[in-house]
């Protein structure tokens, strides 16, 4: 059975593979042997020809996926890796507009209900795409037992219908401003229903590539599948993820040739490759830089005491400090500043003011502070440097950070289980559109290291639901500004910077684009036009 979740041998810290025997690569003679259980781990000459010969692309990630769920989020690394053997409806062109993925068109017959038409797409075992595909999928992620990282947005569906084996119908509960750009997310995926029913643990996607080899913890190898429905593509016939949880390391690797594109360049390193003669930067502003609060236990679960860390950051630090100027600051809500629902104004209202920040801590019962835990990572500048500067930031009101800098993989643990106080991050919303914060702000989601902890408030509810059902554009921006109000009332987030986010890549490679604004961490969906040479 085709399949991209690998069975995890422990023991011997190996992944056994699931091959995928779709149709073969006859085109591509680099890839023979591929299909075979030799082909598992091809061997460094083997490689380095495929490479010369302009056939591999070999991609520098920033961490091993923990997690090959198609349905969970575990950041993005995985996600770029996962996008390559799964797909939705709905993708997104090099400029950021939405375009059909397994979906070839669409229409609206009203404001609830949308008819999407299937191309004629395979899965990597060869079945069709059809419309069960699709009821399956977006109905197992909605499910009440669902853990799914998407459940809230598909469980808020009325209905999704098979028509015919290429028409999907889906009834909406009420209106949608952002409902096709949720259908675009890398967390959002169609797989083979048979697939699920003869191993749930073996799901099969209708990606670009297949996996054929897991060197855990360093390397996944993947080939081109001839069944994609997009003509031409993929333009590698190899593909290679290495992992550089190092960052110093990623960009030597770029720089040495060891890799053609590298994710998450650091800050520091950006002017460097800008000024190097082989290599390009390719840079966007995207992501926010925020805190996170545990409002269950600890300090935290006074609002006051949130709001005072909101006054007592030295944001201008973090955009100087942590990302060597090449950020701008944010409101306390992340919205992208290119984003017709963004206030320039919000970036002062947690301008730093520490006799304001010292006065709410007073009210709350620690006029003298208090010692409390920051959660981060060390794996990632973009983390740990901000975590650095607002540890520093809160001694100046008598707060006293522990920084916790564990690997990614035990921080996405810990906040999956809430086990901090506060917790500093570097993320977005899955797209540029403001409809996102319900899954970042709702109460009774999923728990997720990607949301506070035990945060409900009944008004900001109203308000996210409102500002997702209402289709007017200047009645959602009086919505989302009532909603900041609310926020910074009691907040669960406060968003303090946008930073650069880049990729970087060597001038033999052509095609791949870096999403603009938040859409940057789906740019993974644009490795399918790349290639070297």
């Amino acid at each position: 059975m085709q399949g991209f979740v690998v069975d995890n041998n422990q023991k011997g810290h190996t992944m056994q593979t699931t091959f995928n025997h779709g149709p073969g690569l006859s085109r591509r003679h680099l890839l023979a042997g591929l299909g075979s259980a030799a082909g598992l781990a091809l061997v460094a000459p083997t490689w380095r020809r495929a490479h010369a010969a302009g056939a591999l692309l070999r991609v520098g990630l920033s961490a091993y996926p923990s997690n090959f769920s198609p349905f969970a989020n575990v950041g993005t690394a995985a996600e770029t890796v996962k996008l390559q053997s799964f797909r939705g409806l709905m993708s997104y062109e090099p400029d950021g507009k939405l375009r059909g993925e397994l979906a070839e068109s669409w229409k609206q017959d009203d404001d609830t209900t949308v008819v999407f038409n299937l191309r004629p797409a395979k899965f990597h075992n060869g079945d069709p795409v059809t419309a069960d595909d699709v009821v399956f999928s977006f109905e197992t992620m909605g499910a009440e037992p669902s853990t799914a990282f998407m459940k809230p947005f598909f469980a808020s569906l009325a209905a999704i219908e098979a028509v015919d084996p290429k028409t999907v119908r889906i009834k909406l509960k009420a209106p949608d401003a952002a409902f096709l750009v949720g259908l675009a997310s890398y967390d959002a995926p169609v797989v083979s229903r048979r697939s699920m029913k003869e191993d749930a643990t073996k799901p099969v996607g209708a990606g670009p590539y297949l996996v054929t080899g897991m060197e855990r913890g360093t390397a996944i190898d993947l080939k081109a599948f001839d069944g994609f429905f997009r003509p031409g593509l993929p333009k590698s016939p190899l593909l290679r993820f290495v992992v550089y949880a190092d960052e110093s390391a990623r960009v030597a690797a770029l720089r040495s040739g060891d890799v053609d594109l590298i994710e998450y360049v650091p800050s520091p390193a950006m002017g460097a490759i800008e000024q190097d003669a082989n290599l390009a930067l390719d840079a966007v502003e995207g992501p926010a830089s925020l805190v996170m609060f545990n409002v269950k236990s600890g300090p935290f679960v006074d609002p006051r005491v949130r709001r005072a860390v909101g006054y007592a950051i030295d944001r201008q630090a973090i955009i100087d400090g942590a990302f060597s100027g090449r950020a701008a600051l944010s409101g306390p809500l992340p919205l992208s500043r290119a984003s017709p629902y963004f206030d320039p104004a919000s970036v002062n209202i947690f301008k730093r003011d520490l006799a304001k920040a010292k006065a709410l801590l007073a009210e709350a019962g620690y006029p003298n502070g208090f010692t409390t835990s920051i959660l981060a990572t060390s794996q990632y500048s973009v983390h740990r440097d901000p975590a650095i500067v607002i540890q520093r930031s809160l001694v100046d009101v008598g707060i006293q950070g522990e920084l916790n800098l564990p690997d990614w993989a035990t921080r996405v643990q810990l906040g999956n289980k809430g086990q901090y106080h506060m917790s500093v991050t570097a993320t977005s919303l899955d797209n540029n559109d403001p409809a996102g914060l319900d899954g970042v702000l709702g109460s009774g989601l999923p728990p997720a290291f990607s949301r506070p902890w035990g945060y409900a408030n009944a008004e900001v509810d109203r308000l996210v639901r409102a500002g997702r059902s209402t289709l007017d554009v200047d009645k959602r921006k009086a919505i989302y500004a009532d909603l900041e109000k609310a926020v910074v009332a009691d907040p669960g987030i406060i968003s303090l910077v946008f930073r650069h986010q880049a990729y970087a890549r060597r001038k033999a490679v052509s095609g791949f684009v870096n999403l603009p604004g938040f859409l940057t961490l789906t740019s993974g969906f644009a490795i399918e036009t790349a290639s070297v040479g």
